[in-house]
């Protein structure tokens, strides 16, 4: 598997993947909705060590304890959460790929709090 990479909305941040990927999934839980302003997050889990900042690294919040989110500081966009619970291993958000088409998530998480209006967002017209 080649490299992929990806960016903020600015592109002062930027990242390479390298290798095979942990898991992509989305996210439905409260604290990833509010941190990405969105009904759901899709996630890229990747092994530390496979992973590099190519361009400015973002800065870091944590979120509660033991979770971190890092963002960029010029323009916002979320880049990674990485929570003690999943050592070694960071959490890259798809949306932010150079093409996301290159990845397809395999699982959901968190669904019990998925927000009641999200399966019907096939049955809603496309404009």
């Amino acid at each position: 598997m080649s490299a992929v990479t990806g960016r903020c909305l600015c592109g002062a941040c930027t990242f390479e993947l390298s290798g095979a990927h942990n898991f992509i999934g989305h996210c439905h839980c409260d604290s990833c909705r509010r941190a990405t302003a969105s009904p759901m997050t899709t996630f890229i889990g990747h092994p530390d060590g496979a992973w590099r900042w190519t361009g400015a690294a973002p800065r870091m919040y944590e979120s509660s304890p033991g979770n971190t989110r890092g963002f960029c500081g010029n323009c916002g966009s979320p880049m990674m959460f990485a929570a003690t619970r999943f050592p070694s291993e960071t959490h890259f958000y798809a949306a932010l790929l150079s093409d996301p088409t290159t990845v397809e998530p395999e699982a959901q998480y968190h669904a019990d709090e998925r927000l009641p209006w999200m399966p019907a967002m096939d049955a809603l017209p496309e404009e």
